[in-house]
């Protein structure tokens, strides 16, 4: 791209991943079921299970107190008490093959879910116009697709479940507490809330200190990767004790925090044997004293303990479970955002068809454009241009002047508020946005390649091209040669970004690209500006080749490579100043004139000062 800045400037983002922020209200999750209610047999599947495991875990305390009254008897007989222990087995079983079908079917929804909601968050970002990824860091979506799904799975796959897991057994469970015994159920129920608030106070602080400690953890991979990043300066300055006193801080500082995590969980822990255990004594105390009065059995009070156990236990755990709904309906807000994000750029209700066969002619009839998010300055002024069918027009100019505006406008990721665009007669609007920028090969300053093999990233645009075209496009783009040399021909994985290719490789092969999409019009933007001398020359070649029978846009700043364009236009402040060709502008002594001999004459004096 050129150095002209295009749309809003990209959001600024932390090194690290943004963490999701708990939501105030549970509402954004309606998102996460309306996706879970695409798969009811699953869903009826895990809800049966859940309610299985719920009423299996109040049946063991209940069988526990026949054992106890019937089995630990005086008369009790080898029959009685093989028979109550079946029974108990036959409960355990089930709870085991319930928990089993609960935990696949409750993390298969978790993962469909959050696949289901990574592509729909995909296809739609796929949809927008590259203005919306200037104003929005690609990184902090990046993060909403990883960590904020990830969270969304443990909801749907863990924290949903365990939530109505443990609120069908504390119900079912204090149901049947006053059924055993109706006046110790009322000292539980009174004093299951003395136990909990103090957890859930010590909780809330243990959370927000371990968040704390994470960070600091963070921060010493942050400094590490930065300083080890960075050796040869930090040696070079003699810095070695500075970054070793600044490390030893950020340690500290860590250990510091660690601390205070330990001593609050070594507190919590202290409350928490303290109020459960001394709750239970008391309990067993007033029980014993009832079965002492002969009130209740033995077997009733073994039932009792177990069964307030397992309450105690199913809120507790509740407390904690609200908190992690709460992440996961911020981070369902924030995925939600996206997937009402709309494209301002849309084909129309009812699209009008490109002539047949294509011809390659580009119109600008009045253009006036002015970015949304720089209304104060005019990108494009009144602008009118007309590019016929075969021609080649260069574009220059000083940084500014509009010229990479005419792409954008071109492949419609923007519309003018004032004039016409027209594609072979037809305008950009009443045409569907994916049809214009068919017709249309782009080749950027700088090859974009992707993680992929060599004729993935070269039939890109192309993806029924077979082995034979992508030789001769090879061929065409002077990139024969090195992709024979690829110890895999076309099957060789070139990196992230093409990192196992040099600059003027990768820009070969975005020039090959190019070749193999067969369209009638060129977009070249700097396509050789980022380049040594060598490699410049091969991809003049292959681009002097590529330009033949196409409508070719040129943009560029090394005026030397325009000299034998049909047509060069001159640009400045989004308005045409001058247009002809090289010998033409050069003699007119205008704004090309000046550009050129400043290039030229610095081009010169280098020549003059290598020799």
């Amino acid at each position: 791209m050129s150095s002209e800045p295009v749309g809003a400037a990209p959001a600024p983002s932390s090194s690290s991943e943004p963490e999701a922020r708990p939501a105030r209200t549970l509402g954004p999750l309606r998102m996460i079921w309306r996706e879970t209610a695409k798969y009811p047999k699953q869903v009826g599947i895990a809800l049966l299970a859940l309610l299985t495991t719920s009423t299996a875990t109040i049946a063991i305390p209940a069988r526990f107190k026949v054992i106890v009254d019937q089995a630990f008897g005086p008369g009790a007989n080898p029959q009685t008490i093989a028979s109550s222990f079946h029974y108990l087995l036959m409960i355990v079983v089930v709870l085991g093959l319930a928990t089993a079908l609960r935990f696949y079917f409750v993390s298969w929804l978790g993962e469909r879910v959050v696949g289901d909601i990574r592509y729909s968050v995909q296809s739609n970002l796929l949809r927008l116009p590259p203005s919306f990824f200037e104003a929005n860091s690609p990184k902090e979506i990046s993060s909403r697709m990883t960590s904020d799904t990830a969270v969304i799975e443990q909801v749907v796959g863990t924290t949903v479940s365990v939530a109505l897991r443990n609120l069908i057994t504390g119900i079912g469970g204090i149901t049947y507490l006053f059924f055993l015994a109706p006046k110790l159920t009322a000292i539980l129920v009174l004093g299951i809330p003395l136990v909990i608030l103090p957890i859930t106070w010590f909780g809330r602080r243990l959370r927000n200190v371990s968040r704390t400690s994470q960070d600091r953890v963070a921060d010493i991979g942050a400094r590490t990767a930065e300083v080890l990043g960075a050796m040869r300066v930090v040696q070079a300055f003699n810095q070695e004790e500075h970054e070793r006193a600044a490390f030893s801080r950020v340690v500290e500082q860590t250990f510091a925090t660690a601390k205070r995590r330990i001593l609050i969980r070594a507190v919590m822990t202290a409350v928490v044997i303290l109020l459960v255990f001394g709750g239970i004594t008391m309990l067993m105390w007033e029980g014993a004293l009832s079965v002492a009065e002969g009130k209740v059995s033995g077997g009733t009070i073994a039932a009792f303990v177990f069964t307030g156990g397992i309450v105690a236990g199913a809120f507790g755990a509740l407390t904690e479970v609200y908190g992690d709904l709460l992440r996961g309906a911020g981070a369902a807000s924030r995925l939600n955002e996206l997937l009402n994000e709309r494209a301002a750029i849309a084909a129309p209700a009812r699209p009008q068809t490109l002539p047949e066969p294509a011809r390659g002619k580009l119109a600008f009839e009045n253009v006036s454009f002015r970015y949304p998010t720089r209304l104060e300055m005019a990108a494009l002024a009144d602008f009118t241009l007309t590019v016929e069918p075969g021609e080649t027009v260069a574009i220059v100019g000083p940084s500014g002047a509009g010229k990479s505006t005419l792409f954008q406008l071109a492949e419609r990721f923007y519309d003018p508020q004032a004039g016409i665009i027209k594609l072979d007669g037809v305008p950009l609007t009443a045409v569907d946005p994916a049809e214009v920028r068919r017709r249309m090969a782009l080749v950027p300053q700088e090859g974009v390649l992707f993680a992929a093999n060599a004729r993935d990233n070269l039939r890109y645009g192309n993806w029924a091209a077979g082995d034979e075209q992508i030789w001769e496009a090879a061929r065409a783009a002077n990139a024969e040669g090195f992709l024979r040399e690829l110890p895999e021909g076309l099957d060789t994985f070139l990196g992230e970004g093409g990192a196992r290719l040099s600059g003027g490789q990768r820009q070969r092969i975005a020039i090959a690209r190019a070749v193999l999409r067969e369209a009638p019009i060129l977009l070249l933007d700097e396509a050789t500006s980022a380049l040594d001398a060598e490699s410049e020359r091969l991809v003049q070649d292959a681009l002097d080749r590529l330009m033949q029978s196409r409508t070719t846009l040129v943009i560029a700043h090394r005026l030397a490579t325009v000299r034998g364009a049909d047509r060069i236009v001159v640009m400045d402040k989004g308005r045409i100043v001058e247009q002809g060709k090289h010998d033409e502008l050069t003699r007119a002594g205008g704004l090309y004139a000046r550009l050129a001999a400043l290039q030229f004459d610095e081009r010169a004096y280098a020549a003059a000062g290598d020799q």
